[in-house]
Formats: structure tokens, sequence, C-alpha cells
């Protein structure tokens, strides 16, 4: 089984990650963008305030083809529970939001890049998503990145909820306001649960 972890920065996605862990230690634990020499690039692209926004993308999209194919794949032939910290719903909020405000002169950016990763990408079996709005998530983040400012995080918000929206029944929606133990323990509940389906 393969479940997501999604949200705005902020959001406390690497805290419950961290929990998930500590919970279900024989699971493989992973993120996007990795440490791969695929996902240098994609850190050296955010830190770019340059940055072509449809070469991002591909580099984006580069590091998930290779995180599949090196780590979620054998891990899921295996058997194996895997828990991955951000996967294609953050490229497709993200980089539908970088598009749009782009003079890249893509129509529809988010059905764009749903359906590039169409092609070779597997669907998360269930994602969490921690709900928060913008304003919040620009403030815990501390607006160090381009990724982090209000009016983009509010766009990003916007696709993440039309990804909710296409498919409800895969995403678990977690106020990610509350305390964080109880955003933890909700999403270890949620992973319990899952697992004994």
């Amino acid at each position: 089984m393969l479940v997501t972890l999604e949200g705005l920065d902020g959001s406390g996605k690497t805290t419950v990650w961290e929990a998930l862990r500590e919970r279900f230690p024989a699971a493989t634990f992973t993120r996007e963008p990795t440490d791969s020499w695929y996902g240098d690039a994609v850190y050296r692209s955010i830190e770019s305030d340059d940055a072509d926004p449809l070469a991002e993308l591909f580099l984006y999209t580069a590091d998930h083809a290779n995180h599949l194919s090196s780590t979620v794949e054998p891990a899921l032939a295996d058997g194996d529970l895997v828990v991955s910290d951000r996967y294609s719903d953050s490229r497709f909020a993200y980089q539908a939001a970088t598009l749009a405000a782009s003079d890249a002169g893509i129509d529809r950016p988010l059905e764009y890049i749903r359906e590039i990763h169409a092609a070779f990408s597997r669907r998360p079996d269930a994602t969490i998503y921690l709900d928060l709005d913008a304003r919040t998530a620009a403030e815990r983040s501390g607006r160090t990145n381009k990724f982090e400012r209000d009016g983009y995080l509010a766009a990003v918000r916007e696709n993440y909820e039309r990804l909710i929206d296409a498919e409800p029944d895969r995403f678990h929606r977690i106020d990610a306001t509350l305390p964080p133990a109880d955003v933890s323990d909700r999403a270890e509940a949620i992973v319990a649960n899952l697992l004994e389906e």
C-alpha cells in the first residue's frame, strides 16, 4: 500500500511522517524531492527565483520517475507499506500554480501535469491531506523561498481542493491547525485503519 502525505508548506507533513515512522517501523519511508542527484537539481531550482517554470516541472517529474523505479515500486513489490512525504499531488498542486502564474502558455496546467504523469506514475492508495490556510502556512514556513508566499500558497491550496473533489475517497483530511500531537495521532489512526482493511 502506498500512503502519501500532502499539504502546504508548514502544515506539519514531516512531523507526521516522523511519527508514522515510529509507529510503523517496518514500513518504507521516503519523500519527494528525493536525496538523489535528480532531487538535488530540484532543490537548486527551488532556490532560484528565475527558474523556468516548465523546466522546473520536468525536473520534479524526473525525480518522481526515479523515485518510483528505485524506491516505491520495489518496496511495493516486496509487500511493504510505503509512506511518502509529498508525492505526485504536490506536483499537481504546486507546479500547476507556478505555470498558471507564468507566461509559459499552458492552458489548464493542472490537467496538463496530470496527463504527463498518467503515462508512468502510480496512484497512491490513500493520501493524508494536512489542511492549513495559506497565511498560516506562509508564517509557519518562514516565507524563505518562492513557494512559501501567501498568494502563491492560496493558489496551491485551491489546486489541492480540486484534486480532493476529483478523488474524495482517496483523501483523508486532517485539520493541521490542531496541536501537532493530535495531528499525528489522527494520521496514525488513519494508517492503522487502512492496514486493517
